[in-house]
């Protein structure tokens, strides 16, 4: 057996001896669905983990009282590698984009990667990043970036699960924004002309933003809600605001689109006589700058694991949604593959997701989530050469801005 070969056993035998573990402590998270920043049970069930198998563990990081950061670092040098964490759930549904294994993926493998670390070198972290969904100070992995929890790390991996076995997908970039409107209260028959309708500068905004949509790039997505609108239909509300998704598939495009936006709000403010505000409610979202010989690695795995050829579907995607792994993926080589919860199709924030991350493949996937995450990590560490190739690539791709 060559030195490889013991090592991938030891990873094997770990993953395999700890899955009833992490399997339960997925099932937990699963039933205890948490929010953004709220995500207390889920953060402190894989902070336990982590604090078991070994890491040293900072809670309360970046600005996230649920984040956290975990680490191992072997007296021999070597390259840093973080895996990423997620163990957020969606409002209303609960884990219907299956976080709950998101994250335990990345604890396992992370752990598993722990058993041979000392012999390669290096270091080995785990950051636990809340809000991926969004919500309270959401989109947490760009409080990580803008904290510079990446400057000191060669490559961030994680993975999601999903319908099939894919490579990482580009994402679109995403501003969350809020825009409020203040006016003055008057009585809508009695004395209309006394008052000044923040309700009309809103109504304007999202009419501006729809005669605005002829005149940006095909690319660019915009789509909001009315949050509040007054409280009586005869008075003039004094105060109205929405929540509007600004998207694009690249961070400059979007930067424009922004500004565009808020001239939107700004006119119809002032066409009314009303004050606006305007800007993000969380964390800016980036696009994900793809790394191909960075997945590729993950998928020689996979092949090599025995996934099942029917399970992969390995063509380029493109996706309408947008993740803040894309803002990690902005300053280091990223990863985020998909692997197969599911015979069946099904829809990520669906009933359906929802059942196939507490099933019994759901669960299953961990143990080949972790050892692909695993084996990928450790390549990294034992071929520079390979870290580097990865490296280059990753900055002609940000370079292109794809």
């Amino acid at each position: 057996m060559t030195a490889r070969n013991e090592k991938d056993t030891i990873i094997q035998s770990f993953i395999q001896e700890r899955l009833p573990l992490y399997k339960e402590l997925a099932l937990a998270i699963h039933n205890h669905p948490e929010t953004s920043n709220h995500e207390d049970y889920s953060s402190d069930v894989l902070v336990g983990q982590l604090q078991k198998e070994g890491f040293e563990v900072k809670k309360d990081v970046a600005g996230h009282p649920t984040g956290f950061d975990a680490r191992y670092k072997a007296d021999k040098e070597g390259p840093t590698l973080a895996f990423l964490a997620e163990y957020d759930a969606l409002a209303g549904i609960g884990h219907a984009c299956g976080h709950n294994l998101f994250g335990t993926y990345s604890v396992l493998a992370a752990s598993a990667l722990k058993q041979v670390i000392d012999e390669v070198g290096g270091e080995v972290r785990v950051y636990g990043t809340p809000g991926e969904e969004g919500g309270e100070n959401g989109s947490a992995k760009g409080s990580f970036v803008r904290e510079d929890y990446f400057k000191d790390v060669d490559a961030a991996l994680c993975v999601h699960p999903g319908y099939r076995y894919i490579k990482t997908s580009h994402g679109l970039a995403c501003d969350p924004v809020d825009v409020k409107f203040h006016g003055v209260a008057s009585h809508a028959a009695g004395a209309p002309e006394k008052g000044i309708s923040a309700l009309e500068a809103l109504i304007q905004t999202f009419n501006g933003i729809n005669g605005l949509r002829l005149y940006l790039p095909k690319d660019v997505n915009i789509h909001g809600i009315i949050t509040d609108g007054g409280t009586a239909a005869n008075v003039i509300p004094e105060y109205a605001a929405g929540r509007i998704y600004l998207r694009a598939k690249n961070r400059a495009t979007l930067d424009e689109v922004y500004d565009k936006v808020e001239n939107v709000a700004k006119g119809a403010a002032t066409a009314v006589g009303a004050t606006y505000e305007f800007g993000r409610f969380q964390n800016a979202v980036d696009d994900v700058i793809i790394t191909p010989s960075f997945d590729d690695v993950f998928y020689r795995h996979a092949k090599e694991a025995g996934v099942p050829e029917e399970e992969c579907d390995f063509t380029p995607k493109e996706t309408f949604g947008s993740s803040d792994v894309g803002n990690v993926s902005q300053v280091i080589p990223t990863i985020q593959p998909n692997v197969s919860i599911a015979d069946d199709y099904i829809v990520n924030h669906s009933e359906e997701f929802k059942q196939a991350a507490c099933s019994e493949k759901g669960l299953n996937s961990i143990a080949i989530a972790a050892e692909l995450l695993a084996k990928t990590a450790l390549d990294l560490i034992e071929d520079p050469e390979l870290l580097d190739q990865i490296k280059e690539e990753h900055k002609a791709s940000l370079a292109q801005g794809n």
